[in-house]
C-alpha cells in the first residue's frame, strides 16, 4: 500500500496474442456447431472421428471424476477435463503438464493473468475463457457463503474467500469489507489495484463508501504478491489513518488481512491494531 497522495496505476493491457503454429494450437469454437456436427463436451461426435486412444481416455476420465470427484484426480487430470470443452480435437495431456510446469498448480494455473496465459504454446482465446469461468466459480462459490452472513463467526469462511480471490494475484488489490452493526458482510468492494509492490488508498474514499452503505465496521484486505504477509511501514501507516478516520465518524476496524501465497496476516491478531 502507498502514500495518500499518490494516483491510482492502471496496469497496461495485455499484448495482442502473437501467431502460433497450428501444430498445437486449439481449434476454434463456433458459436453453433456446423449441421450435422454434434458437440464433443456432450460425448456425441464430430465430423472426423476422434483417434480412439483420446476419445477411450477422455471417456476414462470422465467416468472416474463422477464416480470418484476431484479427489480422484491428481491436477493434471482435472485440468485435462477443464481443456476438453476447449480443444475437442487433440490430446490435451500435453498441454494441461505444460500449463502446471510453467504455473505450479491447478489454482495457479486458473488465477494466472491471461497475459501469461496466453504466453504459453498452445493456448488461445477458447483455452483462457475456460480457464477463466472455473476460476469466476470459485471465486462465487466462495463469496457465496460470506455474503450476507456474520463474518466474525464465519471467520474460516472468509478467509478461504480471501485466499481464493487473492492470493496468486501478481498485483496488489485492496479490498474492503463492509459490516452492518451486526457484523453481517453486506457489500465487498473492490477498492484499488496496483502494481506488484504498491496500491494507493485514499482513508477519506473508504470512509465515504463506508457512510454510503450505512457500514458500522470494516475489514481491509490486500494481497502480497511477494507471497510473504508481513506488513511494510506504508501498511501500517494507512491502517491506522484508516481507522482514526473511521472512528471519528462512529465506524469500527475490525481488522486488517495481508493474503499471501499460503498464509495470512492478520492486523488484530498481531496486535498492529
Amino acid at each position: 500500500m502507498g502514500a495518500v497522495n499518490r494516483a491510482f496505476t492502471f496496469e497496461p493491457q495485455a499484448a495482442p496474442m502473437k501467431h502460433r503454429s497450428p501444430a498445437f494450437a486449439e481449434a476454434p469454437l463456433p458459436l453453433f456447431a456446423p449441421e450435422g456436427a454434434e458437440d464433443e463436451a456432450l460425448g456425441t461426435a464430430l465430423p472426423g472421428r476422434l483417434p480412439s486412444y483420446i476419445s477411450d481416455h477422455r471417456k476414462r476420465l470422465r467416468t472416474r471424476f463422477m464416480e470418484g470427484g476431484a479427489a480422484a484426480m491428481p491436477d493434471y487430470e482435472l485440468l485435462e477435463l477443464v481443456l476438453f470443452r476447449a480443444i475437442p480435437r487433440q490430446d490435451v495431456k500435453p498441454l494441461a503438464r505444460l500449463l502446471l510446469d510453467t504455473f505450479g498448480d491447478f489454482n495457479r494455473v486458473v488465477t494466472a493473468p491471461v497475459a501469461r496465459l496466453v504466453a504459453v504454446k498452445g493456448v488461445g482465446d477458447s483455452v483462457v475463457q475456460e480457464l477463466k469461468i472455473v476460476e469466476a466459480a470459485a471465486q462465487r462459490m466462495a463469496r457465496a457463503r460470506v455474503m450476507q452472513r456474520p463474518v466474525l463467526s464465519g471467520w474460516d469462511a472468509l478467509l478461504d474467500y480471501c485466499h481464493t480471490a487473492m492470493a496468486h494475484r501478481e498485483t496488489e488489490q485492496f479490498r474492503i469489507l463492509f459490516l452492518d452493526r451486526k457484523n453481517v458482510l453486506i457489500a465487498d468492494e473492490e477498492q484499488a489495484r496496483g502494481t506488484v509492490d504498491h496500491v494507493p488508498v485514499y482513508p477519506r474514499e473508504v470512509v465515504k463508501r463506508a457512510l454510503e452503505l450505512n457500514a458500522s465496521a470494516l475489514i481491509l484486505v490486500h494481497n502480497h504478491p511477494s507471497g510473504d504477509p508481513t506488513p511494510s511501514d506504508a501498511d501500517i501507516s494507512m491502517t491506522a489513518q484508516i481507522r482514526d478516520a473511521a472512528e471519528v465518524l462512529g465506524i469500527v476496524l475490525h481488522d486488517h488481512l495481508i493474503i499471501g501465497k499460503e498464509r495470512e496476516l492478520s492486523f488484530r491478531a498481531h496486535h498492529y491494531l
